[in-house]
């Protein structure tokens, strides 16, 4: 079996890894449908018993469907992408071509990304240099095997290698991005800004997702229905819960519009118990002592800070719900912590957006009003605008760029006998 995942000591290993791999490129250039087929195959082999519990690898299943693929690249690279065709633009016709080789950087705090990032320059028909973080390897090694055991064609196999090195080798970090034609950048201020001073080629392209949080909103004819109350608590349970709120897309704070006339009681017996459920069926299996400090202080402060806050939670630091009012966003803590802030009008927090909210997850019952407010946070700078529930659906564009077309050539013909 050929592990896909390197073990790096010296730049020159990353040098031989990409050349093989842009040889790969240059030999057999790869057309969408070959490739569709390939990942929808390890979509399907991804539900195994040694793969099927690491978190996130449901959502890892969903992206790589030919049903979620084909759509977006037909959007991003036209119709033609998926016969391997050329696609007429009036006197001229357009054909996505791949850079070459792809570097990625993922962040460190998502077991997917890696394997996300890496399938978006595939389906450009890149080869891909990925630099694996230390805590993701183990993980990472799982799923490659898993896709080059589905890639009975071999199609994709010498296009990928994973590479396992220390952050701080700046000489390995240089060596990785000399090597690539283009580059995808994940993580926060400090990673984001080491990566942007690696000396890539000049010709390098490079797309960049930084550091980015995301908010919740609900209106009172939303929350305010019993009936319909707990299906709502239980969509924003499930996008709390998902990677333990570490990824860009989870929802940190919660503004709930107030109810003239009514308090947030049930609401708040409802999200409680949303929480216990998702808790039961999704329990944490570990957790750093440093979380676990950083919750029992966000904790603590927030009872203290003012006299009208209030807190639930259990005594074990599984969830916590922090109850308040304001239209600031407070500072992220993490670990299932959601902070639900009572407000008078959504319009208000949405208005003191700077550009650092990349997800908003709405459940409003008026139409009309969704759709200002959606304008409204456009208009702020927030990227993605989705239904309570869908906050983690991976799709294009993300924090408002294309996955695919950033990392390929449009070439354009105009014949000359025209």
């Amino acid at each position: 079996m050929v592990d896909a995942t390197h073990v790096i000591d010296a730049p020159e290993q990353i040098a031989a890894l990409a050349g093989r791999i842009r040889q790969s490129v240059t030999a057999s250039r790869l057309g969408a449908p070959v490739i569709l087929e390939v990942l929808e195959n390890w979509s399907t082999a991804l539900g195994g018993p040694d793969t099927s519990h690491i978190p996130g690898v449901a959502f890892l299943r969903m992206w790589l469907r030919r049903a979620t693929l084909e759509p977006i690249v037909t959007r991003e690279l036209g119709q033609g992408a998926l016969r391997a065709e050329w696609t007429g633009e009036g006197l001229a016709r357009l054909k996505p071509f791949p850079l070459g080789v792809v570097g990625h950087w993922p962040a460190g705090n998502i077991e997917i990304q890696p394997l996300l990032s890496m399938t978006c320059a595939l389906l450009g028909g890149n080869g891909c240099l990925v630099r694996v973080p230390r805590a993701l390897v183990s993980t990472t090694r799982r799923l490659l095997r898993n896709m080059v055991q589905s890639d009975s064609g071999q199609v994709l196999r010498d296009r990928v290698a994973a590479l396992a090195f220390d952050h701080a080798r700046r000489d390995l970090q240089e060596a990785m991005a000399g090597a690539v034609d283009g580059a995808m950048i994940w993580g926060g201020h400090e990673a984001v800004l080491n990566v942007r001073s690696l000396p890539f080629p000049p010709w390098a392209r490079l797309a960049v997702f930084g550091p980015r949080l995301s908010v919740a909103a609900m209106d009172a004819d939303a929350w305010g229905r019993a009936e319909e109350r707990p299906a709502w608590c239980r969509r924003l349970a499930r996008d709390v819960w998902q990677f333990d709120q570490q990824a860009c897309s989870s929802p940190q704070v919660l503004f709930l519009e107030r109810q003239k006339g009514h308090g947030c009681a049930g609401f708040l017996q409802d999200l409680q118990e949303a929480f216990r459920a998702e808790n039961h069926v999704h329990p944490r299996e570990s957790i750093q002592a440093a979380m676990t400090s950083s919750i029992c202080r966000a904790r603590a402060s927030w009872l203290w800070e003012s006299s009208e806050n209030r807190a639930f939670f259990p005594s074990s630091p599984d969830w916590t719900i922090l109850l308040g009012a304001g239209g600031s966003i407070p500072r992220p803590t993490q670990g299932r912590t959601l902070t639900v802030l009572e407000v008078d009008d959504l319009f208000e927090p949405i208005s003191r957006f700077d550009g650092s909210v990349q997800t908003l997850g709405l459940g409003i019952k008026d139409t009309g009003k969704e759709d200002k407010l959606a304008e409204a946070a456009a208009a702020k700078g927030v990227d993605r605008i989705v239904k309570l529930g869908r906050m983690h659906t991976f799709s294009a564009p993300w924090d408002g760029v294309d996955l695919i077309r950033p990392m390929v050539r449009m070439v354009r013909q105009v014949r000359s006998s025209l």
